[in-house]
C-alpha cells in the first residue's frame, strides 16, 4: 500500500515548492506583523476614530473565512488596481497582477487582525511604571523604545507569533484555489501524476514539520536572546 520506492522522485518534485511557500510566509508574517502593530498602537493610544475603524476591520477579518478573502481579493483586487492606476495616469494592466500576490495581500489582511490583538496584548502586559522610570532617568522616546519597550514587548509576543507563522504557512494551502503553488498543492499535483497520493501528502507532512521544527528552534533562541537583554 505504501511504495517506498516512489519517495526520492516526488520528494524532489515537491521540495521545490519549498523556496516559494517559505518565501510568500515570510513576506506576509512581516507585513501581517507591521500592519497589525500599527492597528496595535492605535488601539493601545486610543486614538480617536482610528481605534474604532480597527476594530471594525478586526471583526470582519476575524469573522469571514479566509479562503473567501483569497477569492473577493483574486475577483476585486485587479479592477480596484486598475482604477487606482487609472485616476493616478498610470499606465499599467492590474489584470496581470500575478495571483501569488493577491494571494499574499488577502492572507496578509487576513492575520494582520490577529497579528494586532497579539501586539495589543505584549503592550498591555508592559509595565507603564517602566515609562514613567525610564524618562524620570532621562531617556528619550527612542531609547524608551529600544531599551526598554520594544524588548519586553517582543519578548512576550515571540510564542504568539511563533504559532501565527505556522498558521500563515498552512493558510498558503488554500492559494490553490486560485492556482498558486505551494507545498500542498505541489504534493496534489506530484499525486495526480503517478496516483499515489499517501507517499506525497506524507512527504508534505514531514515538511511541514521541519519547516514548523526550524521556526520553532529560531524563536526560541530568539527568545533566550531577548531575555539576556530584559
Amino acid at each position: 500500500m505504501f511504495d517506498t520506492d516512489i519517495l526520492l522522485q516526488d520528494t524532489q518534485e515537491i521540495l521545490s515548492a519549498v523556496p516559494v511557500t517559505i518565501g510568500m510566509a515570510l513576506m506576509i508574517f512581516v507585513l501581517s506583523t507591521i500592519v497589525g502593530s500599527i492597528f496595535a498602537l492605535m488601539e493601545y493610544r486610543r486614538v480617536p476614530a482610528l481605534r474604532e475603524l480597527v476594530m471594525t476591520y478586526k471583526i470582519v477579518f476575524k469573522g469571514v473565512p479566509m479562503v473567501i478573502v483569497i477569492f473577493l481579493a483574486y475577483f476585486g483586487l485587479p479592477p480596484a488596481f486598475q482604477f487606482l492606476f487609472s485616476l493616478l495616469g498610470i499606465n499599467f494592466n492590474a489584470h496581470e497582477t500575478p495571483n501569488w500576490v493577491i494571494l499574499v495581500v488577502a492572507i496578509t489582511g487576513c492575520v494582520a487582525a490577529f497579528q494586532s490583538e497579539i501586539i495589543k496584548g505584549a503592550l498591555n502586559a508592559f509595565d507603564t511604571g517602566q515609562s514613567d522610570a525610564a524618562h524620570s532617568l532621562g531617556y528619550t522616546g527612542g531609547q524608551l523604545f529600544q531599551r526598554i519597550l520594544f524588548p519586553q514587548v517582543a519578548l512576550t509576543a515571540i510564542p504568539d507569533l511563533t504559532t501565527s507563522m505556522m498558521v500563515i504557512m498552512k493558510a498558503l494551502s488554500l492559494g490553490f484555489a486560485i492556482e498558486v503553488v505551494d507545498i500542498f498543492a505541489q504534493s496534489q499535483l506530484t499525486a495526480a501524476l503517478n496516483y499515489y497520493y499517501l507517499e506525497a501528502f506524507v512527504i508534505a507532512v514531514v515538511i511541514y514539520m521541519v519547516i514548523a521544527y526550524i521556526v520553532t528552534q529560531i524563536a526560541d533562541r530568539l527568545e533566550q536572546a531577548l531575555r539576556v537583554r530584559t
